[in-house]
């Protein structure tokens, strides 16, 4: 076998989902900790409504990450399209 014929068998069984793996079961948890943490912060300095505005902010964007960790976007779309369109 030459070079690229043995590059061409070896790229056929690559994925990502250890990548992905890694991150999800990784890199996630971190970034949510470190957001807890920054919230636990702002709240003990008293700004009560800053802490509520920031908090609204994660619950949409942790509700985009399950969407796009979940893999059924199109499922959710047809749904709300559905609701809005009868």
């Amino acid at each position: 076998m030459t070079g690229p014929e043995v590059l061409a068998l070896y790229a056929q069984g690559l994925s990502t989902n250890g990548l992905q793996g890694w991150i999800q079961n990784n890199v996630v948890p971190l970034v949510l900790l470190g957001i807890a943490i920054i919230l636990l912060w702002i709240g003990g300095r008293g700004d009560n409504a800053g802490v509520a505005r920031r908090s609204v902010g994660l619950l949409i964007g942790l509700v985009a990450l399950g969407i796009a960790v979940s893999g059924n976007g199109p499922q959710i779309g047809n749904f709300l399209a559905g609701l809005l369109v009868g």
